[in-house]
This record gives structure tokens, C-alpha cells and sequence, in this order.
């Protein structure tokens, strides 16, 4: 049996792609099965639209754009259940700022004195960062990624999670708040 060209271009983009597509999934969705299941959606996706594939762009470029927006409809689809979520998180209270939404003393954040410029060092954080990642909501977890790793902006985000925008602001900013304090705890004050 002869093996075609679009099933030898399908072979090719596994091997050559499928390595940092699953990098890219994972570091947005904190869920390794998830993130196989889409990088394997997104070879699906580009094998049955090769036809319309142009060109334009390169084959790995078309290829994270099908991810991307794979990530996001997993994000859109989940926003209903991810919604369940939003209460329990606009109620709890937050023990970081004080009545007048000023630092709470024993909260304020504490001097890093981190060198930036070190790979060890940025190669440690990232691997902390993303434990701490995997402890915050998914809701939260959602908002972050899309705002820090996909660029896009608050409107945008609401559109695509159905959320208002107090409940973005809510999120984004508890997201931010869990993962300064589990950095501090686990990174940055040993």
C-alpha cells in the first residue's frame, strides 16, 4: 500500500511539531491529558483542511494557530461549568488588602531579590510557576492564560468565557494574588 503525500506531510508534522505544540498546550491548560487531546484535535484538524491549507504561512505557524484556537474553544466550552466556580471565588474574602483595599501588613509583598538574568534560575521559577499555576481554580487559571500567555485583552477574555467584567476582574486578580503568595512561599522567601 502506497502512503500518500498528505499522509506523509501528516507523519512529517507530527514529528517535527508535535513536541512544542504539547509544550504550548500544557503550559495554557495545566492538564497533560488535556493537552495531548488537543495537540491531537489540532493534527486532525490540519489533516482534514490541508486542501485549504495556502501556504501563507509556515506549517508550524498554521499549525499553533489551530491549536490556539483549539485551546480557546476548550476554554469557551468549559465556561459554563467554569462559571459554577465564580462564587465561591467573588465571596471568599481576601486577606491580603484591608477594609480600604490597602496592603494588609502581615500580606505586603516581601523583597524578591531574585537575578533575572540567571537561566538556572529563570529555569527553576518557570518550573515553580507553573506548580503554582496548577494550584489556582481552573476558572482563574483560564483568565490568566489568556491574558499573560495568549495577549489577549479583558474584553476579549469575557467574550470568550461569557464572564462579566467584574467577575474578569475579580479572577485576574486573585490569580495574581494566589500565585505571588505560592512563589513567595515556594520560590522566592527559602
Amino acid at each position: 500500500m502506497k502512503i500518500s503525500k498528505q499522509e506523509q506531510s501528516a507523519s512529517r508534522w507530527v514529528h517535527d511539531y508535535s513536541e512544542s505544540l504539547y509544550g504550548f498546550a500544557v503550559q495554557r491548560v495545566r492538564d497533560d491529558h488535556l493537552a495531548k487531546d488537543l495537540v491531537q484535535e489540532t493534527f486532525l484538524a490540519a489533516w482534514r483542511n490541508v486542501d485549504n491549507y495556502s501556504g501563507e504561512a509556515s506549517v508550524k505557524t498554521w499549525l499553533f494557530t489551530i491549536l490556539k484556537n483549539k485551546i480557546i474553544d476548550h476554554y469557551r466550552k468549559a465556561s459554563t461549568r467554569l462559571s459554577v466556580d465564580l462564587h465561591s471565588i467573588e465571596t471568599a474574602p481576601d486577606i491580603s488588602f484591608d477594609d480600604a483595599d490597602h496592603w494588609d501588613k502581615d500580606a505586603y509583598p516581601a523583597d524578591w531579590g531574585v537575578d533575572y538574568n540567571s537561566q538556572m534560575e529563570s529555569k527553576e521559577f518557570f518550573t515553580v510557576l507553573d506548580k503554582c499555576r496548577r494550584r489556582l481554580k481552573e476558572i482563574q487559571n483560564a483568565v490568566f492564560s489568556l491574558k499573560y500567555l495568549e495577549g489577549y485583552n479583558s474584553d476579549e477574555i469575557c467574550k470568550v468565557l461569557q464572564i462579566s467584567s467584574s467577575n474578569y476582574w475579580v479572577l485576574v486578580h486573585r490569580a495574581k494574588t494566589q500565585l505571588r503568595a505560592c512563589l513567595e512561599k515556594n520560590w522566592f522567601v527559602r
